[in-house]
């Protein structure tokens, strides 16, 4: 697996390199969205229930669709959760909130330790709509282990941008989350061997063959 150094790089790259590129913006802008419409709901428990899934799995479409489709951001997406499976993803955030906050009752640390098992399960999901909310938590329990590390690690190596951010005047947090999103995702990607770059590498593989039969031809012919 590549460093987490290559993971922010190719972030940076699908987001245009800068923070007033329009990619990186209107990511910011899908971020931002979704914040939105939790924190509106968040003085119903209901309604951030119902929401929070189907949000989830909009988002990660959005930012999966950026990083490896290269695709510009579709704002419909977002609302995607909401016609795709919609009980699942429903189930499937309420399954991982509730996890995690009884793991958090024994102690914090087990339940930072379960909201990392469980981080990949969205992105399971979108790939495998078909997938129920049990099998994308415990895929994603699997795939995470032997990597929990590693995704804590990425995700530490930006507190130094939110720290930034919150400096000034805490505006700039809101430029930090979709790099750190997008890092995210990659990290996804790179884990399941789908990202845009593997893709590329395969693509070449394959036509270095069907570059070298005509010269063997040729050799032949001489």
């Amino acid at each position: 697996m590549v460093s987490n150094k290559e993971l922010r790089a190719r972030a940076r790259q699908q987001l245009g390199g800068g923070i007033f590129q329009n990619q990186w913006l209107m990511v910011m802008l899908a971020c931002l969205i979704v914040d939105l419409i939790l924190s509106a709901l968040g003085f119903t428990v209901v309604g951030t229930i119902i929401v929070l899934g189907p949000l989830s799995y909009g988002l990660v479409r959005v930012l999966v669709r950026c990083a490896r489709e290269n695709k510009d951001v579709d704002f419909g997406d977002l609302f995607k959760g909401f016609t795709d499976d919609f009980g699942g993803n429903v189930v499937l955030g309420l399954s991982i909130g509730l996890f995690t906050f009884l793991w958090s009752l024994l102690f914090i640390i087990p339940g930072i330790v379960k909201s990392y098992s469980y981080s990949q399960a969205f992105h399971i999901k979108h790939d495998d709509p078909s997938k129920d909310w049990m099998t994308c938590i415990d895929e994603s329990r699997a795939m995470m282990r032997g990597h929990k590390w590693k995704l804590f690690c990425l995700d530490l190596s930006f507190i130094g941008w939110y720290l930034l951010g919150f400096l000034c005047f805490g505006i700039g947090m809101i430029f930090v989350t979709p790099y750190h999103e997008m890092a995210r995702t990659n990290f996804y990607l790179e884990l399941t061997g789908t990202s845009r770059a593997k893709a590329e590498e395969v693509k070449a593989e394959e036509e270095a063959p069907k570059a070298e039969e005509p010269e063997a031809e040729e050799s032949k012919a001489e």
